[in-house]
């Protein structure tokens, strides 16, 4: 998965294979309408307000695509409240070269408050702001293991007669064990079936650490699809949640299309907040996304159209737009999780607009 995402030369993410939209091979919530960047600038803005307004309040956008949330939150932000827009300090951790000119090429940093840093370019506890994730989690390289017999193996890949293979063995590192555990995920029990397969993401881990680090106050942000731990590690989901995306079709062979096609898996948001509780993190709230935007506004959005002056196939096509957004059965139903840190009670009791609503239960 490392490989066919992230080589240099032949990885989906690294070379100009990729392509997000309409005419790409997925579909992201900025990708379909300006209006998840910008109601999410509101809570934002909202962040800022509540840590008293601080100078710069830096947003650190972790794997970015192609720069479109990131300029939709800039731009809303310096038409509606430009007082915070000039407070703002914008980083992008990039690890794609190739997004990265796309990045730059449409958030222009001559004209935006932006930079592109890598992790280690970033000082220790220097942040003070808002670190944002938006489908990254899934797309980091993940362990992939088996229930086989009464024992669990990891799966790798080999390569026999010039054809990728799968074999079993024993685990590639003993964090995969200290993590199922911390979930309190025991999969050699017999409510799992032989050969029960699912992933464990250690670099999601790896990340959160990293971004505890470099945060000395303020809001960790993620927004992906994912489920908590005993969803994940549900005994009727004994193929895992691994899926690739080619040309807006998703299927489960990562061996076919290689390094032309998206590879994911589910984000277990349960894992996320333990880690996070370990580094001294806060849980703030977890929503999902239909929920997030409602609270944010995006229902007066749909009212709204009714007393818009515009033509009725666009306003069919707003229309769509934003049911997309909050559609329960696709983005709408993406988990979003806030964390804090450094955090005065106050500020960690303070309401928050996105975040008023109790996620409703997801389906298996």
């Amino acid at each position: 998965m490392n490989m066919c995402l992230y080589d240099k030369q032949y990885g989906y993410y690294s070379s100009k294979a990729i392509a997000i939209g309409t005419d790409g091979d997925f579909f992201t919530s900025p990708s379909i309408s300006a209006d998840f960047g910008e109601l999410l600038a509101r809570q934002l803005e909202e962040f800022w307000q509540v840590l008293g307004q601080p100078k710069p309040f830096t947003l650190v956008e972790m794997g970015a695509g192609e720069g479109i949330l990131g300029k939709i939150i800039l731009d809303y932000l310096q038409k509606e409240n430009n007082s915070f827009y000039q407070n703002i300090q914008y980083l992008i951790i990039e690890k794609s070269n190739s997004l990265k000119e796309k990045q730059q090429q449409i958030i222009n940093p001559e004209k935006y408050p932006v930079l592109w840093k890598k992790w280690q370019e970033i000082e220790s506890e220097s942040i003070v702001g808002c670190f944002i994730s938006n489908e990254l989690m899934d797309a980091l390289p993940i362990h992939r293991i088996v229930k086989h017999g009464d024992e669990l193996k990891e799966i790798f890949v080999t390569v026999n007669d010039g054809k990728l293979e799968e074999i079993y063995d024993n685990f590639s590192s003993n964090k995969i064990e200290e993590y199922l555990t911390m979930n309190q995920v025991d999969l050699t029990e017999d409510s799992y079936p032989n050969n029960y397969q699912t992933e464990v993401n250690l670099l999601s881990l790896e990340i959160l650490e990293k971004i505890n680090h470099k945060l000395q106050r303020g809001y960790i942000l993620t927004v992906d699809y994912g489920y908590d731990a005993h969803k994940y590690y549900h005994p009727q989901r004994y193929e895992g949640t691994l899926k690739c995306y080619y040309q807006h079709r998703h299927h489960h062979n990562p061996y076919v299309n290689v390094g032309c096609q998206d590879i994911t898996s589910h984000v277990n948001f349960t894992a996320l907040e333990k880690v996070g509780e370990i580094f001294g993190l806060d849980k703030i709230g977890f929503t999902q996304q239909a929920l997030f935007l409602m609270g944010l506004g995006l229902g007066d959005r749909l009212y709204g159209l009714s007393n818009d002056k515009i033509l009725l196939s666009e306003l069919w096509q707003r229309r769509n737009q934003l049911h997309e957004l909050i559609n329960p059965q696709g983005l709408g139903g993406f988990g979003i999780l806030l964390q804090g840190k450094n955090l005065s009670d106050r500020e960690k009791e303070t309401p928050l607009k996105g975040f008023t609503h109790s996620p409703f239960s997801m389906a298996l």
